[in-house]
């Protein structure tokens, strides 16, 4: 004959183990808060290889049991350095070699209309195109504006550099010609 306890950790049909017993949650609790200290991994250890700290003892504590009545580890992490922000970055101005100016920091509502009747204060526009997204059709944020002139353009981008237009800084330079972006 086999003992009880060879019944109970037998296979039932449904390829499930019977429990051997009723869980109690107080002896789980018990077992929980009984976590041993745990050694720094590998990823702690390169840290402390390369900052010249010695590696500490993992942070890792035991927390409250959850409601499965299993214990949950909970990891305390280190308190991040301040940080500066990082500084503006100047927008690359390219010098005006054709009548096609690159308008950059447009606001997203501007319409190619808008951006005429500004330009039209400097020299006669010949054309003036918003970039969309090819799916949505919404604004990417920066033109192009193609003035009648080299001259005129020029002048575009002397006066309208860093102008506010619709609540936005304008950033205007010479748009990049093939022979530009190839020498990159």
């Amino acid at each position: 004959m086999r003992s009880d306890s060879q019944q109970t950790s037998r296979r039932r049909r449904g390829g499930r183990r019977q429990s051997r017993g009723p869980r109690d949650s107080a002896t789980t609790s018990a077992t929980a808060t009984k976590a041993p200290a745990k050694k720094p991994g590998f990823f702690e250890r390169l840290v402390a290889f390369f900052t010249g700290k010695p590696a500490a003892k993992s942070s890792a504590r035991a927390a409250a049991p959850a409601s499965n009545g299993r214990a949950r580890l909970t990891v305390e992490s280190a308190p991040k350095p301040k940080t500066e922000p990082k500084p503006a970055r100047k927008p690359e101005l390219v010098e005006v070699t054709s009548p096609k100016v690159y308008v950059g920091n447009l606001s997203f509502d501007a319409a190619e209309s808008d951006l005429c009747e500004l330009f039209s204060g400097v020299g006669s526009v010949t054309n003036a195109e918003i970039v969309s997204h090819r799916d949505t059709q919404k604004s990417k944020g920066f033109a192009f504006v193609t003035m009648a002139s080299v001259d005129e353009a020029k002048r575009a981008v002397t006066e309208l550099h860093d102008k506010e237009f619709m609540g936005r800084r304008l950033v205007i330079s010479g748009a990049k010609t093939s022979d530009v972006r190839d020498s990159r």
